[in-house]
């Protein structure tokens, strides 16, 4: 059993604990920045592949108890790396310091690589080159005073990149945070889902995923593992069945889910990566000022323009207070970075949650209309 670590966006963590409880995997217990598991190797392939919300899958490989620069160089050097990196594979190094380590996460990560670079020499007489832009290997380092935890990271690429965006608007949302928001909305993926400022479609194609059961990683070409020096053509065969038994638990009935937009070619390129996710959803031209209630309860979820994302004006913060206002019995969830917007609306939310959006300070505020 292997123990593994996904990390979190700030303010996400409890949801991504209930998404991996919700998938069966072991140990998961709430922690700040991420959240920790044990299983098999092809659970971490299957952690990659199933969640929405994590932004890495990372593989401890040690902890050890260093008190110096030496210390973690000659831990480090005692592990065996040849497992995982060969003088065939590249890799980098990053590093998180904390300052009561008396250190820089610049020398700890140099300190490292030098301990994997010498264990390599032992063994093969030569060593792997460094790639700082796209690695075979990504080995990451937290450090604190007495304590030094190494990390492999099995994502590769960050998990926001799904694989099935074609194009983005002039802002998009990561896919992560669409799903985090979900999740928090308290959408029961049942209830018709609206989104009326929709750009290009992340929150509404994410919402059909979740509904549908697909994986969101099956559209991606490669995973950080698959690059490693252990990943064998029986592993490939292994990850090939895990796809397919995640495809077939997909199914094809979702709720209705529909995107609104002012933006023609917003549109046009929501409707390109629906496609490119393999969904079949409804995108239409429509200002928000237009949506009303009907006989059917819906859920709105929506990202709507502000701070340095968009140049947002004072109509858009009008026509959402209106929207709040009117549309009785919805419920109305936005993710604002704009303290306008919330102190625009004569309602109290029922629900807050403080987020990042990159380096946006957020908030999510959600109304029972």
């Amino acid at each position: 059993m292997n123990e593994y670590y996904v990390t979190a966006a700030p303010g996400t963590e409890e949801v991504l604990r209930d998404e991996l409880c919700e998938l069966g995997f072991k140990s998961v217990r709430l922690n700040r920045g991420g959240i920790p598991f044990f299983g098999t190797e092809i659970d971490g392939w299957r952690a990659c592949l199933c969640t929405r919300i994590g932004q890495r899958v990372m593989q401890v490989v040690a902890r050890l108890k260093v008190n110096s620069l030496a210390e973690l160089y000659s831990s480090a050097l005692d592990i065996d790396w040849t497992q995982v990196i060969t003088p065939k594979q590249s890799f980098v190094v990053a590093a998180f310091v904390h300052e009561s380590s008396g250190t820089t996460p610049d020398q700890a990560a140099l300190k490292l690589k030098d301990a994997i670079v010498d264990a390599q020499r032992k063994v093969f007489g030569e060593r792997s080159d460094i790639d700082k832009g796209n690695p075979d290997v990504r080995v990451f380092l937290y450090m604190t005073q007495g304590k030094a935890t190494i990390y492999l990271d099995l994502s590769g690429e960050p998990l926001f990149k799904r694989g099935y965006r074609v194009t983005g608007g002039e802002a998009p949302l990561k896919e992560t945070l669409a799903a985090s928001i979900l999740r928090l909305s308290g959408w029961d993926r049942e209830t018709p889902l609206v989104d009326p400022m929709c750009g290009s479609g992340t929150i509404v194609i994410e919402a059909a995923l979740w509904a549908n059961n697909i994986a969101p990683g099956l559209k991606r070409e490669m995973f950080g593992f698959q690059r490693w020096a252990d990943f064998t053509p029986e592993k490939q065969d292994a990850l090939n069945a895990l796809k397919g038994e995640l495809r077939r638990a997909g199914h094809g009935q979702p709720p209705r889910i529909t995107g609104f937009d002012i933006d023609a070619a917003a549109l046009q390129n929501a409707q390109e990566n629906a496609r490119s996710a393999g969904l079949r959803l409804s995108f239409k031209q429509m200002p928000l000022r237009e949506l009303q209630t009907d006989n059917t309860r819906r859920i709105v979820v929506t990202n709507p323009p502000y701070g340095v994302r968009l140049d947002a004006d004072n109509q858009i913060y009008q026509e959402l207070r209106s929207a709040v206002m009117r549309l009785h019995g919805w419920r109305v969830c936005m993710l604002t970075g704009n303290p306008k917007l919330v102190h625009s609306i004569p309602k109290s939310p029922t629900f807050q949650y403080p987020l990042k959006n990159g380096s946006i300070d957020c908030r999510l505020v959600i109304y029972d209309c």
